[in-house]
């Protein structure tokens, strides 16, 4: 079986500074995957460069057997990837709604868009009651919905979130997740970068562990809960 998303040997730099080395990983359809490791491993880095905000300077990415790096990150939105990313990055000025539809920007079938607005309202119940509201005026986890709806409204293939559990309080946490995991059930696949480790792999199916932007484990993720080396870098296990 093809994998839907792969990276072959991938190299990444900010400038002389090398990010990733020689990462390769793969996502099948209707996966969901994470990728754990601590602050300044390569994650988000992973995540730009598969949507071209970073180019690799070595190895390949193949998104349905396609070669995508060197394509600009449009062709690759296009392409239906997108990123709900670290922090949000909302149109703070912008109502709930109007947020929404620019996620729906590179599409133009009105119908389409309208069923998916409330596709994502009944996901969110939250956002419809704001729909009328500015994001800015939103809370911390209002936003972090309205940033997973946004990037639901280009109908993507494969959803990449970093760390999507960021700043929430805890029963937030648990929301998200359940989210996502419904996210996944009804056909999205799912790349996911997260700090909350046993969160991650209690809802993924496998899971990339990445220090110093290298890949040192991988395995299903109910193999990486019960690893020794994740419970006592990650879980707080000793």
């Amino acid at each position: 079986m093809t994998a839907l998303l792969e990276m072959k040997g991938v190299d990444s730099n900010y400038g002389q500074v090398e990010v990733l080395r020689d990462v390769t990983l793969d996502i099948n359809e209707g996966e969901i995957v994470c990728l754990l490791g601590p602050n300044a491993a390569g994650k988000t880095t992973t995540l730009k460069t598969i949507l071209g905000l970073v180019k690799p300077v070595k190895g390949q990415i193949l998104f349905e057997g396609n070669r995508i790096d060197g394509l600009d990150t449009t062709e690759i939105v296009g392409r239906r990837i997108t990123m709900v990313p670290e922090g949000r990055r909302l149109f703070a000025r912008m109502t709930v709604r109007e947020n929404l539809e620019i996620g729906a920007q590179l599409r133009d079938d009105k119908d389409g868009i309208a069923k998916d607005i409330e596709r994502v309202f009944g996901l969110f119940p939250r956002l419809q009651e704001r729909a009328t509201q500015k994001a800015g005026s939103l809370s911390g986890g209002e936003q972090q919905m309205l940033a997973m709806g946004r990037a639901l409204m280009a109908q993507p293939k494969v959803l990449l979130m970093d760390e999507p559990s960021m700043g929430l309080a805890p029963v937030l946490v648990e929301q998200v997740f359940d989210i996502i995991k419904e996210i996944s059930e009804q056909g999205t696949t799912i790349f996911l970068v997260e700090q909350n480790a046993s969160m991650a792999l209690e809802i993924a199916d496998r899971g990339y562990v990445l220090q110093t932007g290298e890949v040192v484990l991988a395995d299903s993720a109910a193999n990486l809960l019960n690893s020794k080396e994740v419970q006592e870098a990650y879980l707080g296990v000793s």
